[in-house]
């Protein structure tokens, strides 16, 4: 599993925080540190963070590369 969040687009809301404390992390109030390549055991908390994102900013699975392009997992060439 791969994911990407948009973090211009992320509010600081913490939801992907509380649902999935082992991926994601707020460092301050606004910063938000995250693990691209999460364990395979945290899959479905992940899948509730992203569901639960209010702006919608944590991209999952394959939209993670093909949304951003160089995101995590992505081709590059």
């Amino acid at each position: 599993m791969q994911i990407v969040v948009d973090l211009n687009r992320c509010e600081g809301y913490a939801q992907c925080v509380f649902l999935a404390p082992k991926v994601f992390e707020l460092h301050g109030e606004e910063a938000l540190l995250y693990a691209p390549a999460p364990p395979a055991e945290q899959a479905e908390r992940v899948r509730q963070a992203a569901a639960a994102c209010p702006v919608q900013a944590i991209l999952v699975g394959e939209q993670a590369g093909a949304d951003t392009g160089t995101g995590a997992g992505a081709d590059v060439r």
